[in-house]
Order: structure tokens, then C-alpha cells, then sequence
């Protein structure tokens, strides 16, 4: 007897590596709650932390995901530097004043 094969829309996969990847559920626990194959659902995980199919159309991959916050970490880093920077010519303009 040959198994029937089920289509998933992109929008189920998505919700469903949301499941595991945001909300913490592990791989069982979702594919349980959605009545599907571990295995498709964990093919499907990989494939997104991998950035070969973003999580949901239109937003960013793993990947980009990645890249902006290593970006965005430099910035901040940049910004904490020229914070302190300014703090320290503060106080010495204020004890000239």
C-alpha cells in the first residue's frame, strides 16, 4: 500500500519552524501538535538555519539575520566608545569651567 504523499503550504512551514525555532518547541513536540512527520519537519528547521528558505516570504534569512546583527553589534560597540569618549571631555571642559 503506497502512502499518500501531503503538500504543505509555504505559510504551514513557516508557522511550523517558527514553532521550534522561536517559540522553543523541540522538533517532537511540534510535529506532534501538527500531526505531521518529525522527520519533514526537521528537514525543514535545518533548511531554515541553513538560509535556504526563509522562514516566511518577505522577511530576512538565517543568514541575513546573522550578518545584521554582527553589523549592528559593531555599531553599537562604535556608539559605547564615542558615549564614553564624550563623558570623559564633560567632565573635562566642567572642571576648566
Amino acid at each position: 500500500m503506497k502512502r499518500q504523499q501531503k503538500h504543505y503550504t509555504p505559510e504551514f512551514r513557516a508557522e511550523a519552524v517558527k514553532l521550534v525555532l522561536e517559540q522553543g518547541l523541540t522538533q517532537e513536540e511540534a510535529a506532534n501538535r501538527l500531526s505531521m512527520p518529525k522527520g519533514t519537519l526537521g528537514r525543514w528547521v535545518i533548511d531554515a538555519q541553513k538560509g535556504k528558505v526563509p522562514v516566511e516570504a518577505g522577511t530576512p534569512s538565517v543568514a541575513e539575520l546573522v550578518a545584521e546583527n554582527a553589523r549592528l553589534r559593531k555599531a553599537l560597540a562604535k556608539a559605547e566608545m564615542e558615549r564614553e569618549i564624550l563623558k570623559k571631555a564633560t567632565a573635562y571642559f566642567a572642571k576648566e569651567s
